[in-house]
């Protein structure tokens, strides 16, 4: 064999030495087919996004008598009695829904779909995610006032899990096929393929792997350009362009970030005790509705701008079309307003109304400043912008994928430094007061502790049946004696319950019972083995992490 052959011989096997393991993970691991998978999900959920917007304008007809977004102008022209029908007969239908139909008596949002993250992309069943979509159609139509990206990003996740349903994907897999869903459905409603990849890693996932990244993007570009080829290659606001007049301003921008993180966390704290309010008051399920939507009813009588969706009035405030009595009305209005509707069980999320308490804020904000500071402050529609973006970001626990929405609504950056100002004083001053996202305290609420970190979720969600050693069905049924007094574990409890245990008793190897047949010792935990099994999930979740 001549030198250069040698060479190239041994360069082939270096190089193959190099690739193999890669590819063998990439195989193992099935990303082709979570890419052949997210190109699917990415259709069918944008797709499922235009029905559910087309649902929600189906109807408005009855008592709007149009499918257009602009509710505010059209209820204008409504008799008083109409205004307050609408949400309280819709209230009914979504009562009624909620007690017999609805799984959990209550429509689904951001908070379904990170838990089911957490469980490894499990808990998200067709049927009821559908049932909840459509419940959310007839409560934003009847003029609830709630957002719909919330309701769409779980619809978007349910379709993806549905779609991996008949593969058996590890969790991982799972994971990503459920951010795939959920990119394309925000990509699908902003019109912005960006935001959509950042959202779906930012609240989604939690992290950023590599692995991920492909397969989110395929579904959020085709979420996004099945939408334009419907509803044509707009936004979901037409922004002005603007521009800073001058950075001297900077301290302006400052300012308003302090401003929007109070309406931000009076906006939470607003929708926190409304629905402690609600819980604590006792009523039928279906009688719940038809209060809040009579309420919500004779707030729109004065102020229809809060009926509905409302971005005809967000769109008024960017347009610096609104006068400042009129910026203040609204922002209490639609603060009272949208704690109600999802207090009183309406489907809806709370995206669209931070978006709007946002641009409220910043549009009466830059008015002030303007009468103040003249010659230096730039047009209010300009801070109705920064502002919509620092309320949003606070709120919602995500600065980064909010920040990349309303670039790509103005459709540049000429705005980053102010806007990058706004959202980190106010998405940093509201977690130094609530500590979390409204989207974590609903899950707190449920018993679901994210926010503590990996290792103090995994405890709750491993049971001592995934690590116990299993007496053989063919060995004599050892009857456990109660009465002797050896602590003993249930199949049902948790690795917390069960590490507590080890601890306290000091045994190294305890019995487990079915919870079924008390009687009868269904098999063995031993404290390695428990320890062993929590080390192998923590490096799985880092891996998956990084990787």
């Amino acid at each position: 064999m001549t030198p250069i052959k040698r060479t190239i011989l041994r360069q082939y096997t270096i190089a193959r030495r190099w690739i193999e393991p890669n590819i063998r993970l990439f195989v193992s691991t099935r990303l082709p087919l979570i890419w052949g998978l997210s190109v699917l999900i990415g259709v069918f959920v944008a797709l499922a996004a235009i029905v559910f917007r087309l649902g929600i304008d189906l109807v408005q007809v009855p008592w709007l008598g149009t499918m257009s977004e602009r509710v505010a102008s059209a209820a204008r022209d409504l008799p008083w009695w109409a205004i307050v029908l609408a949400p309280t007969f819709g209230g009914l239908i979504v009562g009624i829904w909620l007690e017999k139909l609805q799984p959990k008596q209550r429509a689904y949002g951001v908070a379904d779909v990170i838990e089911a993250r957490a469980h490894g992309g499990r808990g998200l069943e067709f049927w009821p995610g559908i049932s909840s979509a459509a419940l959310t159609a007839v409560s934003l139509g009847s003029g609830a006032s709630a957002g719909r990206e919330g309701p769409v990003v779980h619809l978007g996740a349910t379709i993806g899990m549905a779609l991996c349903r008949a593969f058996r994907l590890p969790d991982s897999a799972r994971r990503i096929i459920l951010a795939c869903g959920v990119a394309s459905a925000v990509s699908a409603s902003f019109n912005a393929p960006i935001a959509g990849v950042l959202f779906a890693h930012e609240v989604i996932l939690g992290h950023y792997a590599l692995s991920a990244f492909v397969p989110i993007v395929i579904s959020s570009t085709l979420g996004t350009l099945l939408s334009r080829l419907w509803f044509g290659d707009i936004a979901a606001f037409v922004i002005p362009m603007y521009q800073i007049t001058s950075y001297w301003e900077i301290p302006a921008f400052a300012l308003l970030g302090l401003t929007c993180a109070a309406v931000a966390i009076i906006f939470q704290f607003a929708l926190i005790g409304t629905d402690w309010v609600a819980r604590n008051i006792t009523m039928p399920l279906w009688l719940r509705p038809v209060i809040g939507g009579a309420v919500v009813g004779v707030i729109g009588i004065f102020l229809p701008e809060v009926l509905g969706v409302g971005y005809e009035a967000t769109d008024a405030a960017l347009k610096h079309q609104l006068p400042l009595t009129m910026l203040f009305a609204l922002l209490v209005a639609k603060t009272a307003a949208t704690a109600i509707t999802l207090a009183s069980r309406f489907g809806g999320g709370i995206f669209s109304p931070s978006l709007y308490l946002g641009a409220m804020a910043g549009g009466a904000f830059g008015l002030i400043a303007a009468s103040a500071f003249p010659e230096l402050a730039s047009s209010h529609g300009l801070y109705a912008i920064l502002g919509m973006g620092a309320v949003a970001a606070a709120v919602l626990g995500a600065p980064f994928s909010t920040t990349m929405i309303v670039f790509e609504l103005t459709g540049g950056y000429a705005l980053s430094i102010a806007l990058l100002i706004a959202v980190s004083i106010s998405t940093g001053i509201t977690q130094a007061v609530h500590g979390r996202s409204y989207f974590h305290w609903q899950l707190e609420m449920r018993g679901v502790m994210l926010q503590e970190g990996s290792h103090k979720w995994l405890v709750r969600i491993v049971h001592v049946s995934n690590f116990m050693e299993k007496i053989p069905e063919d060995s004599e049924p050892e009857v456990f004696d109660f009465g002797s007094g050896t602590p003993y574990l249930h199949v049902g409890d948790t690795l917390e319950t069960a590490l507590k245990l080890f601890d306290q008793s000091g045994a190294s190897r305890l019995p487990v019972i079915d919870g079924d047949e008390k009687k009868h010792v269904v098999g063995y935990a031993s404290h390695v083995r428990a320890l062993g099994y929590f080390n192998s999930a923590l490096i799985a979740a880092e891996q998956e992490e990084h990787r």
